[in-house]
């Protein structure tokens, strides 16, 4: 029975740090133009405060697999979140722009630690067939979040100071250290390891590369010299990685785990669902601000709705997951995820509200259908000893994705509505010339993005998922033979 309630407050000390770390995350996304005003610096300078948050949170996580076999689950945690801490203090103080850059950088090097953290302890205290509840509710932090996000930070941006959106933020990690002290106990003692320094260098080096070439795709488009070289330098270096990493005894990053089909054929599915999320999360605002006139407020409003449902929806498809297995969450989720992606490729100045809001909705119907289930059919598939390596895999690959998605999205976006100006402008057109072809451009983006469901649908039709409960407990009975 302790062992019960030490679980569940395990979890919840867990679920709260994770939800406030990737709020953090996204809460500056519509605050940006802000803090151009304040600061006197121009879009790409500000820019850096989301892109570098990426970067560093991302090149840190290949990184996690070493520090939780390194150090033990209660150093970790309070850890980063100390670092969390430090970071909003400097940002809530900043006088300049190069302090509140500063904190925004240490802010990621702690929220870099939490998500594979959190995902490898829920995984390793849970039986399998109680994983799909667990990663459920941890999916509340994953999902709700960053959806979250912009309707809190365009309030705090509209009707407070921007100060508040650091400031409100650190009683909250405050109590968190707390009651990690108090309550977090060691899921993983660490042990003495050896870090592969040059490995660490290799994987920073090439996650960096990759990840800042895709996000200056979206502004400076494909054919920049710059752009196509930072890509493709970040491959060339993480392929030299990923060689060095197979024939290690050791490996800072265990790439063995992609010889795991169902981890494999999980992990593209993942890739296709965290680029639609991330390009919708960008495409439906600049669709409402740019071309309707909305205020970052309204477009922030507009996803709550379907924010708080999926917050909700998430346990409940973690336990049908454990019920019925992966497939057909996936598949029910995807019959939701393909129409409400279609629907908006129509996007016209007389689109109602409403009928974003309950498309939106719809859409995060979907995804609560298929986002923490994803994750724990993967790892599911893993051996114990390549979880902690497959939850880095995990949560590196949702970055990058995210990054190609916004890149993708936004190159679409910027061409499609280029050329509609030219062709408005040549029918005589003088007026609005600009709102039109943001909403036409809008409109066309989303057939790629509903493309994207479709190939997702057709991956989860070959991929051999199994109900987990079955499979796992004949895998329990096999280990105690």
């Amino acid at each position: 029975m302790t062992q019960q309630i030490n679980t569940k407050v395990l979890l919840f000390v867990l679920l709260i740090g994770g939800f406030i770390s990737i709020l953090n995350q996204t809460i500056l996304n519509v605050a940006l133009s802000t803090f151009m005003e304040v600061f006197h610096v121009n879009g790409t300078t500000v820019q850096w405060l989301a892109t570098g948050f990426m970067l560093v949170n991302g090149v840190l996580i290949p990184v996690t697999a070493f520090l939780m076999k390194r150090f033990s689950t209660r150093q970790l945690f309070i850890s980063s979140m100390l670092l969390l801490l430090i970071g909003s203090v400097f940002c809530a103080a900043a006088p300049n722009f190069s302090i509140l850059l500063t904190g925004r950088m240490i802010q990621a090097a702690g929220a870099g630690i939490i998500m594979p953290l959190m995902m490898n302890t829920v995984m390793l205290i849970f039986p399998p067939e109680k994983r799909g509840s667990a990663m459920g509710l941890v999916g509340i932090a994953l999902i709700f979040a960053p959806a979250i996000g912009p309707t809190l930070a365009g309030f705090i941006v509209e009707y407070v100071s921007w100060h508040w959106l650091f400031i409100g933020l650190i009683p909250f990690i405050v109590i968190v250290i707390l009651l990690a002290f108090k309550y977090l106990v060691n899921v993983n003692e660490g042990q003495k390891a050896e870090l592969d320094v040059f490995s660490v260098i290799l994987s920073t080096i090439g996650f960096a590369l990759v990840l800042y070439g895709f996000s200056n795709a979206g502004s400076h488009g494909w054919d920049n010299v710059w752009v196509i070289a930072e890509i493709i330098g970040g491959v060339f270096v993480l392929t030299y990685f990923t060689f060095r990493q197979l024939r290690s005894s050791d490996p800072l990053l265990n790439v063995r785990v992609f010889q795991n089909k169902i981890f494999t054929m999980t992990t593209l599915i993942n890739i296709i669902i965290t680029m639609m999320l991330y390009a919708d999360m960008i495409l439906l605002p600049i669709y409402l601000q740019n071309g309707r006139g909305f205020t970052a407020f309204d477009a922030g409003l507009l996803l709550l709705p379907g924010a708080v449902i999926n917050a909700l929806l998430s346990p409940v498809t973690g336990r049908l997951f454990d019920r019925f297995g992966a497939k057909p969450l996936f598949i029910i989720g995807l019959i939701f995820v393909i129409p409400s992606m279609w629907v908006v490729t129509d996007l016209s100045e007389t689109t109602s509200f409403t009928f974003l809001m309950v498309r939106t909705i719809f859409l995060r119907i979907g995804l609560s259908f298929i986002t923490m289930p994803l994750s724990t059919a993967g790892l599911n598939a893993l051996p114990k000893e390549l979880m902690t390596h497959g939850t880095a895999v995990n949560n590196t690959i949702r970055q990058i994705a995210g990054a190609i998605g916004t890149a993708v999205v936004v190159t679409i976006f910027t061409a499609k509505q280029t050329d509609y100006a030219v062709t408005l402008s040549a029918q005589g057109k003088t007026e609005g010339i600009v709102a039109l072809s943001s909403i036409f451009a809008s409109s066309d983006a989303y057939y790629f993005m509903t493309i994207l469901a479709v190939i997702a649908l057709i991956i989860t039709i070959f991929t051999p998922l199994k109900r987990p409960v079955k499979a796992n407990v004949a895998g329990v009975a096999g280990e105690q033979k």
